[in-house]
């Protein structure tokens, strides 16, 4: 083999390797769930002015929402389908109309839900940030562990945590126990987060993100990703949903 053939080998291996790793970049994740809400200093968005239904849109925090399949903005609670979150201890401070805080309570306003894969091939909730972000968060309701929440920078994903990663135990819980203030720093940006679950709807609002991770919530750890859901488990689990 000449010596520019051995290179021309070398070469194209080192750009295979290197796709493969853009592909499957991963970030460190530190992720807290609590009953408290957003950091102060970071954009927020309600989806209150998202259509009900398919359409998605473009938010006035310039969030692009896009919904496939049986995902949908909703109000209020369908058996079997989706449950609104619930609010409490501060969770809906600052996400009402002009920034004046929401109550506590059953969630009476727009929100989302991914729909599930497991009924609806491509079930999910896209949301196209309006730039590269390193803190996420979001009202995360009646938490399971077949939640998923997926970061990508453009095509390439960048990390993912279920809701085993915020709860010990989730159990779809659509009491005060259930719905948790999720805060998530990365080390790595992105610019889209993806929300999909295989049984029941993965139910979110109240939605916010800035350019650098927040004080105040912890930051990553090297090839770490640690939730921190210390609230007790409710007994109102998923299987028991009313409309």
């Amino acid at each position: 083999m000449s010596d520019l053939s051995h290179t021309l080998r070398l070469t194209l291996a080192g750009v295979a390797a290197a796709t493969l790793s853009l592909a499957s970049a991963e970030a460190a994740l530190m992720a807290t769930g609590s009953v408290g809400g957003a950091p102060i200093g970071v954009a927020r968005e309600n989806f209150d002015g998202l259509p009900l239904g398919t359409a998605g849109g473009l938010t006035p925090s310039g969030i692009t929402v896009n919904i496939v399949s049986n995902g949908q903005a909703v109000t209020g609670s369908s058996a079997g389908l989706f449950a609104a979150p619930f609010l409490s201890g501060g969770n809906g401070l600052g996400f009402g109309p002009g920034g004046t805080d929401q109550a506590n309570g059953v969630d009476a306003t727009t929100y989302l839900t991914s729909g599930s894969t497991g009924s609806a091939a491509g079930a999910e909730v896209e949301l196209v940030l309006p730039g590269l972000m390193k803190y996420f968060g979001l009202l995360w309701g009646s938490v399971d562990d077949y939640n998923t929440l997926t970061f990508y920078n453009g095509a390439v994903s960048v990390g993912s945590l279920t809701g085993l990663d915020i709860l010990a135990a989730p159990n779809g819980d659509q009491g005060v126990n259930g719905t948790l203030y999720v805060n998530i720093n990365s080390d790595l940006a992105f610019n889209r987060v993806v929300a999909t679950s295989t049984q029941f709807a993965f139910e979110f609002d109240n939605v916010a993100f800035n350019p650098i991770p927040v004080v105040g919530v912890p930051a990553p750890m090297s090839l770490a990703l640690l939730g921190a859901g210390l609230l007790g488990l409710g007994f109102a689990r998923r299987g028991q949903r009313t409309a």
